[in-house]
Order: C-alpha cells, then sequence, then structure tokens
C-alpha cells in the first residue's frame, strides 16, 4: 500500500497575499521607516547642493567654459548619492531579519521569490522616482545658473539633458537593488552595507591604483569597467572614448542586478528566515 502524503494546510484567507497587496505591503513598510525619508533628504541635500557649487565653482570667474556640458554638474553627485541608494536597499531588508519582521511577511506570503521580487519593485521605483525630480531640480538650478552666462542645458535635445537624467535616476535604483541583494543574501545590517560599499565605491578606488602598474596590469582596469559605477558612467554620458558603450553599459547594470536578485532568490529558498 503506498503511502498517503498528508496535506499541508492553508493560511487562511486573511494571510494570503496577493502580488499587488505585497506591493503594498513594502510599500507601507518602506514609506513609514524614518531611515527612508533621512536617506532621500541626505541624498536631496548632496544631489542638488554638490550641483549647485559645481555650477558655481564654473561660473565664478565671471563666464562658464566655452563647450561646456552643464548636465555633468548634475550627474557628479551620484559618485556619492549612489552609496546612499544602495545603503537604503540593504537596511530595508536587514531591518527586517533583525527585528524578526521577515517572518510575518514570509507568513503572510510563502512564496518567497515574490516577497522578493515584491521588495525589489518597491525599492527600485521609489528610489527612481525620487531620484529622478532630485535630479530634475538640481537640474533646473544648475540651468539657470549657467544661463546668466550663455551656457544654459539643452533642454530641447533629449540626449543632452532629459536621457542622462533618466540614466542617473535608473542608477539609483540599480544601487538599491544591488543592496537588496546584498540584504537577502548576508542577513546582516553591517555585513550588507560594507558589501555594498565595497562593491560601489571601494573596488573602483582598489582598481585606479594599476593605472600606472603597466601593460600587464591593464586588465584590471578593464574589467573595472564593468563594475556597477563605472558602467553607469558610460551609461549616463556616452563617449566614444569612453570603455564601454552605452548599450554594454546599460546591459552591464541589468547583469549586476539579475545576478543579485538571482542569488537573493537562491539564498531566500534554501536558508529559514
Amino acid at each position: 500500500m503506498s503511502a498517503v502524503t498528508p496535506a499541508v494546510p492553508a493560511l487562511p484567507g486573511r494571510f494570503r497575499l496577493s502580488f499587488p497587496r505585497s506591493l503594498r505591503s513594502e510599500w507601507i513598510k518602506l514609506t513609514t521607516l524614518r531611515s527612508t525619508w533621512w536617506s532621500i533628504a541626505i541624498t536631496a541635500a548632496l544631489t542638488i547642493g554638490i550641483a549647485v557649487l559645481i555650477a558655481f565653482a564654473l561660473t565664478s570667474s565671471g563666464e562658464a567654459p566655452r563647450g561646456l556640458n552643464g548636465i555633468m554638474a548634475v550627474v557628479t553627485p551620484i559618485q556619492f548619492t549612489a552609496l546612499l541608494a544602495g545603503i537604503l536597499g540593504a537596511i530595508a531588508v536587514t531591518g527586517e531579519y533583525s527585528t524578526g519582521m521577515i517572518r510575518s511577511t514570509l507568513t503572510a506570503d510563502p512564496r518567497r521569490g515574490r516577497v522578493l521580487i515584491a521588495k525589489a519593485v518597491v525599492l527600485a521605483v521609489f528610489l527612481f522616482l525620487a531620484s529622478l525630480v532630485m535630479f530634475v531640480i538640481a537640474a533646473a538650478i544648475v540651468s539657470a545658473i549657467l544661463s546668466g552666462h550663455g551656457q544654459g542645458l539643452e533642454w530641447g535635445a533629449p540626449d543632452k539633458v532629459i536621457l542622462p537624467l533618466l540614466a542617473a535616476a535608473a542608477t539609483m535604483a540599480v544601487c538599491a537593488l544591488i543592496g537588496v541583494s546584498f540584504g537577502f543574501m548576508l542577513r546582516s545590517g553591517a555585513g550588507a552595507i560594507a558589501a555594498t560599499v565595497g562593491l560601489l565605491f571601494v573596488l573602483p578606488i582598489m582598481a585606479n591604483f594599476f593605472a600606472f602598474a603597466g601593460e600587464s596590469w591593464k586588465w584590471v582596469l578593464d574589467a573595472a569597467a564593468y563594475l556597477p559605477l563605472s558602467a553607469a558612467q558610460n551609461a549616463i554620458l556616452p563617449s566614444d572614448t569612453a570603455p564601454l558603450s552605452a548599450g554594454v553599459a546599460l546591459l552591464t547594470l541589468g547583469a549586476w542586478v539579475a545576478a543579485g536578485l538571482l542569488g537573493s532568490w537562491v539564498v531566500l529558498r534554501s536558508r529559514d528566515a
């Protein structure tokens, strides 16, 4: 006689979440955290403040340099603000592990892949929209400053202003997702933040040490071009002399996100909360 596998009782309807409700739940959790709004406030202050300072520095002599690409002043702060996006993504996950809330989350929605996707989508959309608003405000102020010296931003040329702003906002979303991935894989706030900062900030600096090491170490610089922030620079401000084309840079950023979320999914499914 064959053994009969006992049926696993389903969770009561009020505890099971559909994907839209999972999204709403993640949105509520994200937007009710003080750390979220502190991170956004600091990011906005740095994005707008540094951009304005650069614009004033460029015009301090009384006239802006000829051929100036003013959008560079707007997107330059991303080298610092991307770290905040990554850290926000990390603590959005590890905060649940440290408080034990992750058990309630997985009880409400046992489909762990859906939990991962819901959190990733909410973080990415939130950071993209918030960052886009910041960059647009910074661009408007920088354009006003430079316009007084005949070098305002070319709003009528999408490749000069609109596309760089969209790429910069997308970069912030990518960095947040990298933080989310490390959060799920490491489950430690300190560890996830350290890994995120290491990947986004420390590794590019270390790679630059090999710039003077000779041709035999050039492969290090070639590999470093595929790091997230290095690829992002080529996606935001494409150039014929850049290591990566805009298309390759965007694919590289997508690959980082895909690899991170895949690793998160594997860990989330194979380990208890």
